[in-house]
């Protein structure tokens, strides 16, 4: 009885029938079509995205050597300082700097360890501290006899050093350092409190002394020594000028990269800075927390 109800049950078979219905085929086609598809449009998704970044890369280097450029036409640092730029070379950098301010490739600049380093300044606008400072000091005295020869910032761990460079007659160096401290505000934004003033002792390079005032210079100098010894070292270490609490001011960081920062005040002047150091390493940079 098994055996006979065990014959009338077909064979089951695992093997495709060799007839499909061309229904089934459209639709096997239909599939391996739009795997082909995806995968294209993924791979056109991928070297866009590469081709898109390679260009904006380029752009913001074209802008940031047009911007270089129109600074070594307006004069440079020493023409900024003695006001000799024009109207229309203070238009032309503005520009510029509009124009690479958008191109900006850091979001969180008052966080990003790129800020830190030595910076040397390139430009600024008639309410930076840096002009303020070149006027009140250099305002009245002709640029042969003394002029701010320029101006860095070394900004690390919140604080800021800022080092200004003045010679007087050519040939006596001196420095101003003005320490500062940086409270970071939002992704842009940031405090700047000057803490502390100093001016160091001059430096003379006694080759460069005119002629005619090599016999006062040899007098001032012997005066000097003659000079009970606690005076003569506090002369020789610079002298202090606590700025605690008597002048701070908002800026926002309108650009950032390893090489160039943007710096603009409240009243929306900007400062353009350029690394003078080697800057952090591109493959250790991460962001910090806020």
């Amino acid at each position: 009885m098994a055996a006979s109800i065990q014959n009338l049950v077909p064979p089951f078979c695992c093997r495709r029938p060799s007839y499909t219905s061309p229904c089934y085929r459209m639709a096997i086609f239909r599939g391996k079509k739009s795997s082909r598809v995806c995968r294209a449009m993924v791979e056109q998704t991928v070297q866009g995205g590469a081709s898109s970044t390679f260009a904006k890369d380029m752009e913001r280097l074209s802008a940031k050597e047009s911007l270089l450029l129109a600074f070594k036409d307006a004069g440079g640092f020493e023409a900024l300082v003695t006001g000799r730029t024009t109207d229309v070379q203070r238009i032309d950098v503005n520009e510029r700097i509009i124009g690479l301010e958008r191109l900006n490739p850091t979001p969180r600049p008052t966080t990003s360890p790129n800020l830190e380093g030595r910076w040397n300044f390139e430009w600024f606008g008639a309410g930076s501290p840096v002009l303020i400072f070149a006027k009140i000091l250099f305002g009245r005295i002709p640029p042969t006899l003394a002029n701010l020869s320029k101006m860095d910032v070394l900004i690390k761990d919140g604080c800021g050093t800022a080092t200004a460079q003045v010679k007087l007659l050519n040939s006596i160096e001196n420095k101003f350092i003005i320490s500062t401290k940086y409270s970071v505000e939002g992704p842009l934004r940031m405090k700047e409190e000057y803490v502390e003033g100093v001016f160091e002792s001059p430096k003379v390079n006694e080759e460069a002394v005119p002629e005619q005032l090599r016999g006062a210079f040899g007098q001032a100098f012997n005066t000097v020594q003659q000079l009970p010894v606690p005076i003569r070292d506090a002369l020789s270490s610079g002298v202090k000028v606590p700025l605690g609490g008597t002048f701070q001011r908002l800026i926002m960081i309108s650009y950032l990269d390893d090489e160039i920062l943007i710096v603009r005040n409240t009243a929306g002047e900007p400062e353009v800075l350029t690394r003078l150091d080697a800057g952090p390493d591109p493959e250790k940079i991460t962001e910090y927390e806020s």
